[in-house]
């Protein structure tokens, strides 16, 4: 099944600890994908949804959440590769 980059965020910040990123992906669900740090080390959490609405106010919450650089839209690019070949840590809509 493949993935598709729907949108993506990037905090403008480089650094391994201040450096976050947020995907809109969209597969046969919508998945937000969300982390902190470098591609290397960084923490990535994932949340799935049905519908493009639900996926867009998890994003809102994450862009608007306190964190430190100015969000910018990226345009294109594959979907993140996870620290190790691990799975990401799933949470579920609610």
């Amino acid at each position: 099944m493949s993935e598709e980059v729907a949108q993506r965020w990037w905090n403008g910040l480089w650094g391994r600890l201040s450096r976050r990123d947020v995907w809109l992906i969209r597969q046969t669900r919508w998945k937000v994908v969300a982390r902190a740090g470098d591609t290397e080390t960084g923490k990535m959490l994932l949340w799935t949804y049905d519908s493009r609405d639900e996926a867009d106010t998890m994003v809102d919450r994450l862009l608007n959440a306190d964190a430190a650089g100015q969000w910018r839209e990226l345009q294109g690019g594959l979907p993140p590769r996870q620290a190790g070949g691990g799975d990401m840590p799933r949470r579920r809509a609610r």
